[in-house]
């Protein structure tokens, strides 16, 4: 490819092959830059082999994947390893843009870059996690501070990336597939209700699994308080694939829900579902509860607009950047009332006929050709000159 091209080659690289919302990003980001003409290629390391968890315009590769301990810290060092002796082969990085979506993937760039095989790289930062190990710590900034270019989905975190590490970065924000994510039903939305064994509900819907990020002891606080008023609601807990050990987090999960006095089947976690299902998934719900402690945007609550679903959700940013005072239902995700009482008000009309009809708006402005082409400047001025 010559330099003056406007075709760009783009190495796109995530950390998981599983349905993580910076995996997603990733997938859908590489999807619209193929629909502007350029060749983006979605790499993860994959220890199981078997691809990424949906299918995509954009091509993949999956990245051989070593053997790692149970050890968080470990297995990180070798997923960033795996990444580094992948692309010590001339052949595979032959790319205009080498493009980052997390800290494994973006410390073994700074490595390439460290050693002269590539010359520069970008990265997105979805959100900076609060790592109890100083390790991690360290890891995720080098993959930041060494970066050329830095991207972000809000404003929160471009405001935190310049006060903190005095790193500029551009906004490029999310976007959702209204064709995929849409309230029209399909047959396969009764197959999914009789599987996962849900009643007529109200069925409240969490996305994330189990952690102290999505805030899911304080999400089954406020799903027992509003199954006293509802006594057939059900809370599904969706999601889960994780890197990180959650395990303590879980326990406490586990000892709450014991002490909480819901029926067996009051809550089901489904761990992460195919893809195809998702769009059913929210359908079937009533109510998503998005609580969150702390997100980079929240894609699944433009997921749950656009598919005709009420969303609550955490009273902070980045979601007061994007999402109006009438769009959702408002909380403090540290209080499981204020949870429980805006779940409530999102399952009575006249707010949930609102709440659905301004969620609608905000999906159909979110899409990912916009965060494509917000990507474009700057791809353009950290291609890379030469193939090293």
């Amino acid at each position: 490819m010559s330099g003056s091209s406007s075709r760009l080659r783009i190495a796109i690289l995530t950390h998981s092959t599983n349905p993580r919302g910076g995996v997603v990003h990733a997938l859908a980001l590489a999807d619209a830059l193929a629909d502007l003409g350029h060749m983006p290629v979605v790499h993860a390391p994959d220890p199981a082999g078997k691809g990424f968890f949906r299918r995509s315009i954009a091509a993949t590769r999956s990245v051989p994947a070593s053997p790692a301990s149970g050890d968080v810290v470990a297995t990180v060092e070798t997923r960033i390893k795996d990444y580094v002796r992948y692309f010590e082969d001339s052949a595979r990085r032959q790319f205009d843009i080498f493009h980052a979506q997390d800290g494994i993937s973006g410390n073994a760039l700074a490595t390439l870059k460290q050693r002269g095989l590539i010359q520069r790289y970008v990265r997105t930062v979805h959100h900076i996690d609060a790592f109890t190990d100083e390790r991690l710590s360290e890891l995720d900034r080098r993959s930041i501070i060494h970066a050329d270019g830095l991207f972000v989905v809000s404003r929160f975190w471009q405001e935190r990336l310049k006060a903190e590490m005095s790193r500029s970065a551009g906004l490029v924000g999310n976007g959702v597939d209204t064709v995929r994510y849409s309230p029209a039903a399909t047959p396969g939305d009764q197959v999914l209700r009789a599987r996962l064994g849900l009643r007529a509900g109200p069925i409240l819907l969490s996305i994330g699994g189990v952690e102290q990020r999505k805030n899911t002891l304080g999400i089954i606080e406020a799903f027992r308080q509003v199954h006293a008023v509802h006594r057939s609601a059900q809370l599904v807990i969706a999601g889960g694939a994780s890197l990180l050990d959650h395990g303590l987090y879980r326990q406490q999960f586990n000892s709450r829900l014991r002490d909480a006095g819901l029926p067996a089947d009051a809550v089901i976690e489904t761990g992460p579902l195919p893809d195809a299902e998702m769009p059913s998934l929210f359908r079937l719900a009533d109510v998503l509860m998005f609580p969150s402690l702390r997100e980079g945007f929240g894609l699944a609550v433009l997921e749950a607009m656009a598919s005709g679903l009420p969303a609550v959700v955490s009273h902070l940013a980045p979601f007061t950047e994007y999402l109006g005072a009438d769009d959702v239902g408002w909380c403090d995700p540290h209080h499981a009332g204020s949870i429980a009482d805006a779940t409530l008000s999102a399952l009575a009309q006249p707010l949930r006929s609102r709440l659905i009809a301004n969620g609608a708006k905000v999906a159909r402005f979110h899409d990912w050709g916009r965060t494509a082409k917000a990507h474009m400047a700057t791809y353009q001025e950290m291609r890379e000159v030469h193939y090293a």
